[in-house]
């Protein structure tokens, strides 16, 4: 069987969106590409801040409600659909649920082909990033360098502290 999904988990700025346009490019077959960022904008502006949606705190923590969960639940569904009717996908998440965040992608992606990808970065370098972005709380990606990993298990496994994202791309895209 070939490989229908690849999801890609990493904390924040590790560098997951940078490979995933490197692995779009690389891959002979065109690939669409969804992340938690486009899912967290598409929420209508309610959700935000509120205890039902999601919430970032000073520290660079979020936390997620029931509303957030519910529309969450409804997008990894409709990714497995399209997944299903014949598309390449490539998803970039962030698992804050460790196990029970690729659990609940496991559900959603039954029975169809998927590569599990890692994607790691020290936490200084991450943070690092983070500034240069401008674009996160701070605080966040060294928060998330290792929470987002621990008791998840992939197929590979790549560090973006040192390697660039095609060279990180190349490597997965050799397990496809």
């Amino acid at each position: 069987m070939t490989t229908q999904v690849i999801v890609v988990n990493g904390g924040s700025s590790s560098g997951k969106s940078g490979i995933v346009r490197c692995l779009q490019e690389v891959l002979p077959d065109p690939w669409l590409a969804f992340g938690v960022d486009s899912f967290v904008e598409a929420l209508p502006a309610k959700t935000q801040g509120s205890d039902g949606g999601i919430t970032f705190a000073a520290d660079g923590g979020v936390s997620v409600g029931a509303e957030f969960r519910a529309l969450d639940a409804a997008w990894t569904e409709g990714i497995a659909a399209m997944a299903r009717a014949g598309a390449r996908i490539i998803v970039d998440d962030v698992f804050l649920g460790g196990p029970h965040s690729r659990q609940r992608w496991q559900k959603a992606l039954a029975g169809l082909d998927v590569l599990w990808v890692g994607v790691r970065c020290d936490g200084a370098v991450a943070a690092g990033r983070e500034i240069a972005r401008g674009d996160r709380v701070r605080g966040m990606a060294a928060s998330q360098a290792h929470l987002v990993h621990e008791g998840v298990s992939y197929d590979v496994e790549v560090d973006t502290t040192h390697t660039e994202s095609l060279e990180c791309a190349r490597t997965i895209a050799a397990h496809v």
